[in-house]
């Protein structure tokens, strides 16, 4: 993603497990999760399915080679259902406009091996993603409504596996611009989620995916 002055001027705060940075002019959240236990969630997350399928499983998980020190937030089941989406939604912040990137590993996976972003998450079964497979080759922009995933936008990417990479969605309005490894894939406009809500990381099937230095900043 491209340096952004604001990210530089932000202060860490260390609190519950997961670290919060947090800075009044740009509204922005950044978390790491060096300070949560391997094993366990971060605190302020709560774990959510859309589909169908058995029960998510996402805990921390050490990398060496992660971006942002060794600790990561991994989902580690190998359901293979189709139609199954896990989520780790953060309890804050909760907004509309924003500017949301990750740094993702797809580590395993037979019937798909994805990583997402959802925001303007009302719950399991609403919001829009944006979502990386490192199996198709592709990135692509979802709304999800009632638990009905409809792709609006997209476009093919190289997307490696076993390699930490960067996925990011501007949304402001009914404008979303997808960003890939700092450069813009596309944009696309959509109305169905006007209203705010929270962020959340997100899989597909049995993705084994390894998520770290998730960056949320609030825009006008």
């Amino acid at each position: 993603m491209a340096d952004d002055p604001r990210r530089r001027s932000l202060i860490g705060m260390v609190g519950a497990g997961t670290l919060f940075t947090t800075a009044a002019a740009a509204q922005a959240t950044r978390l790491d999760f060096e300070n949560t236990p391997v094993g366990t969630l971060p605190a302020g997350v709560a774990l959510a399915l859309t589909g169908s399928g058995g029960p998510v499983a996402w805990s921390i998980v050490e990398d060496a080679s992660a971006p942002a020190g060794p600790r990561v937030l991994a989902q580690t089941s190998t359901d293979k259902t189709d139609y199954r989406f896990p989520l780790a939604i953060f309890d804050r912040p909760v907004v509309q406009d924003l500017d949301v990137a990750v740094r993702f590993k797809p580590v395993a996976g037979e019937v798909d091996r994805a990583a997402g972003i959802a925001v303007r998450v009302a719950d399991r079964d609403n919001y829009y993603v944006v979502r990386a497979n490192a199996l198709e080759d592709n990135v692509r922009l979802y709304r999800v409504v009632k638990g009905d995933r409809q792709q609006f936008a997209g476009a093919k990417a190289k997307v490696p596996s076993g390699v930490w990479q960067e996925l990011r969605l501007l949304a402001r309005g009914s404008r979303f611009e997808v960003f890939f490894e700092g450069r813009s894939l596309f944009s696309a406009t959509d109305s169905t989620f006007a209203a705010a809500g929270r962020v959340a990381l997100w899989t597909k099937a049995d993705s084994v995916t390894w998520f770290d230095d998730l960056r949320i900043a609030s825009v006008s």
